[in-house]
């Protein structure tokens, strides 16, 4: 079904295209029987998919990346295609419009995604609110979903002030996410991977480990790496989870490096590149991570996820869970199904 209109969708713009599609699976779920329709073409439910994993019950392995639903608009839609969790954000403090556009480019000879959004989102009182009301409503057939929120800093905070946007991120979500994910690894908002170094990164992440108990409830934190990190750098990365003792880690993010895509235009465009050329480094940081720390923490694996072998290949390097989003793109809401029926057979 997918294949057939893939080819229409990348003729827009696309991001453009990606607003279309939300708005249409909203009104999709409203028809009557459109939200049991959805569940029932792409949807499977097996007991045997589930896994707990820092303390919280996952009703499959395969999640929704933060990006393609950055302000909370479709968590119920996304929910009918089977995903097993879905991360919201990257959400700021304040509502923020992100960088100039185009700010989304498509390689398809490549099945990759360049993107420079610059944490585009309505803030996270917004989002805050939406997850909430979601939570009020969510379906019987949704029951066992959680819901990450991944938190960032807006542009104009400057960096020695970032803890403080992290804070209110998190404070304002606490009471409505299931764990938590700090983004310091996107190259699209200036300086802000200058916070990945070891000292500024142990002081952000203890302040919300310090502020991480509310009436006794305690909510994972993950922290989310660069792909172009280097192994000395992995090394703090692995020193500080340990250390600081957060929940663990999402590998990876997108990455600056355009060296391998194939239309020689594209590599000069600004931003992070994710998609199947992102597939062998982003699976490299997972094993090296994994085996670095003799895994003692739980490793999220996402990047260039684009079949059903790419995701048992991170399973297989260390990967408790996956996340899916340029290959949820490229290849359609059936990559999910298509992987949970891959692991049942394992």
């Amino acid at each position: 079904m997918y294949s057939l209109i893939k080819p229409l969708l990348f003729q827009f713009d696309p991001e453009n295209i990606h607003y279309f599609v939300t708005r249409n699976l909203k009104r999709l779920n409203r028809f009557p029987g459109g939200a049991a329709l959805s569940r029932a073409v792409w949807d499977l439910k097996d007991h045997r998919l589930e896994k707990e994993v820092f303390g919280l019950k996952f009703i499959n392995p395969v999640g929704l990346a933060a990006g393609f639903d950055k302000n909370g608009e479709v968590i119920s839609e996304l929910a009918n295609m089977g995903f097993g969790f879905i991360e919201v954000g990257t959400v700021t403090p304040l509502p923020q419009p992100g960088n100039p556009k185009p700010r989304m480019f498509r390689a398809p000879e490549d099945k990759a995604l360049i993107n420079r959004m610059g944490f585009n989102n309505l803030g996270v009182d917004v989002v805050a609110e939406r997850i909430a009301a979601y939570r009020k409503t969510q379906a019987a057939a949704q029951k066992g979903l959680l819901i990450g929120g991944n938190i960032g800093k807006n542009k104009n905070t400057p960096n020695e002030d970032a803890v403080s946007d992290y804070i209110k991120c998190f404070d304002r979500l606490f009471d409505v996410v299931d764990y938590f994910v700090v983004n310091v690894s996107s190259p699209n908002t200036p300086g802000l991977r200058e916070l990945q170094e070891k000292e500024p990164l142990m002081h952000l992440l203890n302040t919300l480990k310090q502020r991480n108990n509310k009436n006794n409830v305690f909510k994972p934190i993950l922290l989310k790496i660069a792909p172009d990190l280097t192994n000395e750098q992995l090394d703090d990365i692995v020193e500080i989870v340990q250390q600081t003792k957060i929940a663990g880690v999402i590998a990876t993010n997108t990455t600056i490096d355009k060296s391998l895509l194939t239309n020689p235009k594209l590599k000069e465009e600004a931003g992070g590149l994710s998609g199947a050329l992102l597939t062998k480094r982003s699976t490299e940081v997972i094993r090296y991570v994994a085996d670095k720390s003799n895994r003692s923490f739980p490793i999220i694996g996402v990047g260039g996820i684009h079949s059903a072998e790419d995701a048992l290949e991170k399973l297989d390097a260390g990967a408790s869970l996956i996340q899916l989003y340029t290959g949820f793109i490229y290849e359609g809401p059936g990559l999910i199904k298509r992987i949970n029926k891959r692991i049942l057979e394992m």
